[in-house]
């Protein structure tokens, strides 16, 4: 078989570092316009929370420029009065007052964090999902193409990377600034003189924390990228099979060495993420800081000029001058992490672009029961979408057509393009010109849950869940009944066994099945085909990884499995197929010799030669 290549019709732009990339290097960067509106289209299912929250901000915000001003009266009317003498009833009441105000706005500060926090999280639930969703939906050529680890770090890592702005931007966003403008406007009540003084230099800072966001945003696509490495790397290599490779050619220490170069990577960009802003924060701070002493300077300066400037003023002047620092701060940091995250939010937007390859068609009908059971070729030629306009179509005008309850086997050389046809019939793939004929309609015409409830497909790569027997087999028919399992297991030549385990059909096969032997695994994957009772059955070299005595239980199965159902063969040892109503020769991509075995081997042509061969071979 050649390659399975994959590509198609997508958009998006994905990270250089998976496959997807390759085809979107050239695209443009989203407009922060259209990338803000997306962000923002996620929260719609949530606009009622979203406003009960944006309420206790608003008020939470107001509270907390209140106590400041109740602060002034404190030193002016109750502390130093015009009389000299302190008024006690009046500052009792306005520090009654201010501990109200702060225990309002403590039980607001906690109504706030849950609305936030459940807002957040569901949002980026349900993005996680979305983005699962779509990737199932994505063609088969899609992940031949994409390193798993890499799909699953866009899930986890991006997803998981933007929970913080998820959760806590809109509140922290409208909550600061709220604070800041009532910062501000209090300040200009007490003196706007003074207030010249502590807003001067702001532009200056906003112009600087844009500078620093865009290093940010560079040095956060590259953290994301590399994250995506250390996922696919731990992937291949602490898989069943990846440490059994590496133990096997005793490469423990190179993956230990690609991991831990890959690791060292990561550290470096955390580390550079971490402190690129630090020295603009602490300039800000110093300069924060430094404000109330400049303040002070000033109010003695106006003093000296006759400007009205009480003690009580000055005191609530730098107290909220203080509460503007916090809040002004906070801003500054949700515009560099928003910088940030638009990288990531835009990788997980270049998945969720992405357009499969294969979808139905407008008016893509279900599957008609009258002929199902009937495939047919008609001058199919394919070539793999990755393999380039000039390269050798794997398929050449290929033709046939098997008819209801056959046994159709198609036999060949590596590379003839025997497990391309079987890619094509539930359409995993799409022709190139020509068409794939299935119960009499054109596949793309078909809808796709139809044409794949009626076919069942048994691979060489038999994959199990790390489950039970039971909920493997229960995956074919969630519903099934635990008679059903076992009459499936039975046909299949698998109950016997499945029954002498300890837990019988709740016994865990362990992760692809790894606990299992080839031939019980190739068993079980029968019984699944058989629970779903489809009335096409592929079997794609189901038996050419077996040893012999696992290959004829194994092709025991298959022989029940295959009564009563049309059935496409992709053998490569012909001794599996002596029996099948018609064989399809393979060679070059064209379909070069039609008949029985009996018929094939008197014509002394491609069959008879590799017959032969096969049983010189064996001998």
């Amino acid at each position: 078989m050649h390659g399975v290549g994959g590509g198609g019709r997508r958009g998006g732009r994905i990270s250089s570092r998976d496959a997807a990339s390759q085809r979107a290097q050239n695209a443009t960067a989203p407009k922060v316009p259209h990338l803000l509106r997306r962000i923002g289209e996620l929260f719609t299912p949530h606009r009622s929370k979203l406003t009960i929250t944006i309420i206790l901000v608003l008020v939470s915000a107001g509270l907390g420029v209140l106590p400041p001003l109740l602060t002034k009266q404190a030193f002016d009317v109750g502390l130093f009065p015009p009389d000299g003498r302190p008024n006690l009833p009046v500052l009792l009441m306005l520090v009654g007052l201010m501990l109200l105000l702060w225990l309002a706005s403590a039980g607001i500060g906690v109504g706030q964090t849950y609305l936030t926090a459940t807002v957040g999280n569901n949002v980026m639930g349900a993005l996680r999902v979305r983005l699962f969703g779509h990737l199932q939906a994505m063609e088969l050529a899609f992940f031949t193409k994409t390193k798993t680890g890499i799909i699953q770090s866009r899930l986890q890592n991006d997803v998981g990377g933007v929970a913080d702005v998820l959760s806590n931007t809109i509140s922290s966003v409208i909550g600061n600034t709220v604070t800041v403008i009532a910062a501000l406007v209090a300040m200009l009540l007490l003196s706007w003189q003074l207030t010249v003084v502590a807003v001067i230099l702001l532009p200056v800072l906003v112009v600087a924390q844009r500078r620093v966001g865009q290093v940010r945003a560079r040095i956060a696509t590259r953290t994301q990228e590399s994250l995506s490495d250390m996922t696919a790397i731990t992937q291949e290599a602490l898989s069943v099979s990846g440490i059994l490779l590496a133990k096997s050619f005793n490469q423990q220490p190179a993956e230990i060495g690609r991991y831990g170069a890959e690791n060292a990577n990561q550290i470096s960009l955390q580390v550079r993420q971490q402190m690129s802003g630090q020295w603009f924060f602490a300039m800000v701070s110093i300069f924060l800081s430094v404000i109330p002493a400049v303040i002070y300077i000033v109010a003695a300066w106006l003093i000296q000029q006759d400007v009205p400037v009480t003690a009580g003023t000055i005191v609530a002047f730098t107290t909220v001058q203080a509460r503007l620092t916090f809040p002004l701060l906070g801003l500054l940091r949700i515009a560099l992490d928003l910088q940030t995250s638009q990288s990531l939010f835009a990788r997980i937007f270049e998945y969720l672009d992405l357009v499969p390859a294969i979808t139905d068609r407008p008016g893509a009908h279900p599957v008609r029961p009258s002929d199902v059971g009937r495939v047919a070729f008609d001058d199919v030629v394919f070539r793999y979408p990755d393999a380039g306009g000039d390269s050798e179509a794997t398929l050449k005008g290929v033709s046939f057509q098997i008819e209801p309850g056959q046994y159709a086997a198609f036999v060949g050389p590596s590379g003839a393009g025997k497990t391309t046809i079987s890619y094509l019939v539930p359409r995993l793939h799409d022709v190139t010109s020509g068409r794939v004929l299935f119960a009499g309609d054109d596949v793309r015409d078909l809808q796709q849950e139809s044409l794949v409830q009626n076919i069942g497909i048994v691979s060489q790569e038999t994959y199990l869940f790390h489950a039970t027997i039971a909920e493997n087999l229960r995956y074919a028919k969630p519903d099934a009944t635990q008679e059903e399992l076992e009459a499936a297991a039975k046909a299949a030549n698998i109950h016997d066994t499945v029954v002498s385990f300890p837990d019988a059909y709740d016994t865990i096969v362990g992760e692809r099945g790894y606990r299992l032997s080839g031939g019980e695994k190739q068993r079980i994957a029968i019984a699944r085909v058989l629970l779903k009772d489809p009335p096409v059955l592929i079997l794609d070299e189901a038996t050419s990884a077996l040893d012999t005595i696992s290959e004829r239980l194994v092709q025991s199965a298959l022989d029940a499995a295959s009564r009563g159902r049309t059935t496409i063969a992709i053998a490569h040892r012909l001794s599996t197929v002596i029996g099948a109503d018609v064989i399809f020769v393979i060679q070059g991509g064209r379909i070069v010799e039609t008949g029985t075995h009996k018929q094939l081997l008197g014509a002394d042509g491609e069959y008879s030669r590799l017959f032969a061969e096969q049983a010189s071979t064996a001998a």
